[in-house]
């Protein structure tokens, strides 16, 4: 696998290499640790909210908008695998059908696997990938989330939390957890009856709170992703948030936190599969010494 055809952006090597790294092969990773010192460079935009805020629609639109700015995306698209079979729709590919064809765009749908969070295991790498290619943006979706699984916030610059009229009653909008992460608050369709009250919740909650030194106040924007509105107001409060994590040291800050994630997820996960291995050969061994009596 040619790693100067994917530093050049081709997409034949880079999907193999995705499809490896998904499949946890080990010269995928080796071929990665090369890529790795030449990324740092994209945006990486999170968009996370309740199964059914509209956030297929809203990455489709955002896409676009980039795009119209000369800017090439990256899309990776996390959807639930089943319990059951382990299979996954991954159906986001479907509302992005219209960038298809368009060479500055690269989507990548990946299944959870089980794996909890919000994303799946091999997110982060697929990321560094786009990132290595070239991309400008990578916009991350993450499949619909509950307030304890935050992983967006631990990979992306800019988390986009989709909020919708209806789903539940005002207390929803002060809850701890999923609505602390959020970069920008999008409330989407805002033509539903109650987007107004979505809104003024949000505004309460942010005033309720006490932020961290030198934390960011979140901006609220109201979209109808279906139709295109708002995203133009929804792209400048997202180039806002990265000018300001850009001043003093705050982009370089987020990009160490973002390496220590990695670096404590890979250990993890290394000492996990050395426990799990060592488990298996007791009970092989157990089991063995069992059948000579």
């Amino acid at each position: 696998m040619s790693i100067a055809a994917i530093l050049q952006g081709e997409v034949g090597p880079a999907a193999r290499l995705m499809r490896d790294l998904d499949d946890e092969m080990a010269q995928a990773r080796q071929i990665l640790r090369q890529l790795y010192p030449h990324t740092g460079r994209a945006h990486v935009i999170g968009i996370t909210g309740s199964p059914g805020a509209g956030k297929s629609c809203l990455t489709n639109e955002l896409i676009s908008a980039f795009r119209k700015r000369g800017q090439t995306v990256g899309v990776v698209a996390v959807d639930p695998s089943s319990p059951f079979s382990g299979g996954a729709i991954l159906g986001d590919r479907v509302r992005m059908q219209p960038h298809d064809t368009d060479a500055g765009v690269f989507v990548r749908s990946l299944a959870t696997r089980g794996h909890m969070g919000g994303l799946s295991r091999s997110t982060g790498d697929v990321v560094d990938v786009m990132d290595a290619m070239g991309k400008a943006v990578v916009i991350v979706e993450t499949v619909g989330v509950g307030q304890d699984e935050l992983d967006i916030i631990r990979l992306a610059h800019t988390t986009l939390v989709v909020q919708v009229p209806g789903l539940g009653d005002d207390i929803q909008s002060i809850k701890a957890g999923i609505l602390e992460i959020a970069s920008v608050f999008v409330v989407n369709k805002a033509d539903l009856p109650g987007a107004d009250l979505v809104t003024r919740d949000l505004e309460a909650m942010l005033q309720m709170r006490t932020l961290k030194e030198g934390a960011l106040t979140p901006e609220i924007i109201k979209t109808e992703a279906t139709r295109g509105k708002g995203i133009d107001e929804l792209v400048a409060a997202i180039d806002r948030h990265r000018k300001q994590l850009q001043v003093g040291d705050g982009w370089a800050d987020m990009q160490r936190q973002r390496l220590e994630d990695r670096f404590a997820a890979l250990l993890r996960e290394r000492l996990f599969e050395q426990a799990e291995r060592y488990v298996s050969l007791s009970i092989m061994s157990n089991a063995s010494l069992r059948s000579t009596f």
